[in-house]
């Protein structure tokens, strides 16, 4: 049986989303991911963009709320946060047996300066959340 993942960050717009797909491309076979957010905004657009040279395309999705899937009895094996600490503990608690995690990534939507500058900056965060997530991996066989 798959062990379930969801991911958290305040918007689901950019870091749950990447953490999503990654897992999704690297450990499928183990796991079903999702990913929601405390406050669901908008698809960042520059995440859209660095997620196609990984071969995802998520240009229809749409964001989540984290409290709806609360609300509708979804159960997780682990709960990851991967905002900042603060808006971590708004996440509500899942019944069930779940294991919650912590891993904070710098906000793309916080990035200045140029369109390419800020896709580099989304780019290296999306590579941060690959290590993270492939480290993760070879501790949860």
């Amino acid at each position: 049986m798959k062990k379930k993942v969801l991911f958290v960050c305040i918007h689901n717009s950019a870091r749950s989303q990447m953490a999503e797909e990654l897992l999704r491309k690297l450990g499928s076979d183990r796991f079903e991911v999702e990913s929601a957010g405390i406050e669901p905004g908008k698809l960042n657009p520059i995440v859209i963009e660095a997620l196609k040279e990984e071969g995802i395309d998520i240009r229809e999705k749409t964001t989540k709320a984290v409290f709806d899937l609360y609300k509708n009895g979804h159960r997780y094996h682990y709960v990851i946060t991967v905002c900042d600490e603060a808006s971590a503990e708004r996440c509500p608690v899942f019944p069930g047996i779940t294991q919650r995690l912590h891993w904070g990534f710098t906000d793309p939507s916080k990035f200045e300066g140029t369109l390419e500058e800020r896709l580099a900056k989304t780019k290296a965060v999306k590579e941060e959340i690959r290590l993270k997530i492939e480290q993760w991996l070879k501790t949860n066989p």
